[in-house]
């Protein structure tokens, strides 16, 4: 019964590692790492580490992705308002 929870967890954890690095927008990867952070702090608990799960809990599936969403929407935001961007300094410049 426990490898086959052991198998099922370390199925879902190659299936959210590779749905994190197949998706493209950063919004979605951010939700992805996430889930990937349960999933995890789940792993590791059936592994016997409740300790190291929590920490992943903690860490890998709320603050990594909360600080990758504030970051990408600063970024955004700075983007937007930026009023030369790359197509204004191509128009002044008189370039392709």
């Amino acid at each position: 019964m426990t490898e086959a929870v052991i198998v099922v967890a370390l199925l879902l954890v190659g299936a959210c590692a590779t749905a994190a690095v197949a998706v493209r927008d950063p919004v979605r990867q951010s939700l992805v790492l996430a889930v990937l952070g349960v999933v995890l702090a789940v792993l590791f608990t059936v592994l016997q580490a409740p300790d190291v799960g929590l920490s992943q809990l903690a860490v890998g599936s709320a603050l990594t992705p909360l600080l990758l969403l504030l970051t990408v929407r600063k970024v955004r935001r700075r983007a937007q308002r930026a009023p030369d961007g790359p197509a204004g300094r191509r128009g002044r410049e008189g370039g392709p």
